[in-house]
């Protein structure tokens, strides 16, 4: 009887799969490109770690690095100004009577850069400095009234603004002005980022082109530090990077890559490390979509598009954590560690085991 439920087991064994975290060394060697598979599967060496350890940085193009600074005192549609004009005569066009002095506040430059003035008519302000403006209202004051004396303020208008948003202290809509022309003052005028500086990442949107740059780069090179445009988008954010461990390891999760670079051993290690009752040294895994141009260098061949690689970690090779300790992870990456082989033995056996200790028992109970 306990022949006929050890066979029984035996049968159920092989007809039902046994659970396990994944797929082991063989299935995955098994996709390779070699066996018909679409996935490169190569073992790190000196060779794969130099040519795969290209890391994408932040930065801002040159397009955003050669733009100059805003002219502070430029007057532009949207600007708010504001007119002092004192005449020459006790009867004045514009002051009252036994006045010379007329204050004209809150004039708002129009769409088309225009603003009115009493007597002046229409005077074209935008593109102008307060101090071309000046001359330009004085001149056609001059027919009206006897030497006019003319005064030209530039308040804070909407003219030329840049929109803070994200991760800040105070969003808002802000005004370039002499203090804050470059992205670092507009960032203090904001009151500074509202997360952690090591991991805050700061993107500027500039019609249909796009930057962005680590906080810790923004203060640690000055050609980071860009001129800021009129409808500039200034967005601060928390870094999203991260790769994903699963398998044999002390824990399966996601994990956030922050603003360092993390190798292969610190990888495994901000997991738990590798479960020593199931991993398999051999099969460490580092699943990778790589661009044409590394993939072509890891290859050693020229290469059409994104290629899924496996890297391969052995870490009882007499250099394996030499390796692995050089090899980058990368922002998407899944580290995957396999099963030792006895894993899967030593289930299998529980299984028998167990299934024949339990149809001996039910035999018993039916005698």
């Amino acid at each position: 009887m306990m022949r006929l439920a050890a066979l029984a087991a035996l049968t159920l064994v092989a007809a039902c799969a046994l659970p396990r975290s994944g797929p082991n060394k063989n299935e995955i060697f098994g996709g390779a490109v070699e066996r018909g598979g679409n996935t490169h599967v190569i073992y790190v060496n000196d060779h794969v770690t130099r040519a795969a350890n290209f890391a994408p940085s932040y930065g801002f193009s040159r397009s955003f690095q050669t733009a100059g600074a805003v002219g502070a005192d430029e007057i532009r549609a949207g600007d708010v100004l504001g007119l002092g004009i004192w005449e020459n005569v006790d009867d004045g066009l514009l002051a009252g009577l036994g006045q010379s002095a007329t204050q004209l506040q809150q004039i708002q430059v129009d769409s088309q850069g225009y603003i009115f003035v009493p007597y002046a008519g229409r005077v074209r302000a935008a593109g102008s400095t307060p101090e071309q403006l000046r001359q330009s209202i004085t001149s056609r004051l001059s027919a009206q009234t006897p030497d006019p004396q003319v005064t030209v303020t530039r308040m804070a208008g909407d003219g030329a603004t840049v929109s803070v948003m994200g991760k800040v202290m105070s969003q808002g809509v802000y005004p370039i002005e002499r203090p804050t022309r470059t992205l670092s003052a507009m960032l203090a005028r904001a009151g500074g980022v509202a997360i952690e500086p090591e991991i805050a990442v700061v993107t500027v949107k500039r019609g249909s082109d796009s930057g962005r740059v680590w906080l810790r780069d923004l203060y640690g090179s000055s050609s980071n530090d860009i001129a800021l445009r009129p409808g500039d988008i200034i967005l601060v954010e928390e870094d999203q990077r991260s790769f994903t461990a699963l398998g044999a390891l002390g824990g399966q999760t996601k994990v956030p890559l922050g603003n360092e670079q993390i190798n292969a051993v610190e990888a495994i290690a901000m997991v738990g490390g590798l479960n020593s009752n199931l991993a398999d040294p051999t099969g460490v895994f580092v699943l990778r979509d790589e661009p044409e141009s590394v993939a072509s260098r890891v290859l050693g061949k020229p290469v059409f598009g994104t290629q899924r690689i496996a890297y391969v970690l052995d870490l009882t090779r007499p250099n394996g954590l030499f390796l692995a300790r050089d090899f980058i992870v990368r922002d998407s990456d899944t580290i995957y560690v396999t099963e030792a082989p006895y894993v899967q033995w030593s289930k299998t056996l529980s299984a028998i085991t167990g299934s024949a200790t339990t149809a001996d028992r039910l035999s018993s109970i039916g005698n």
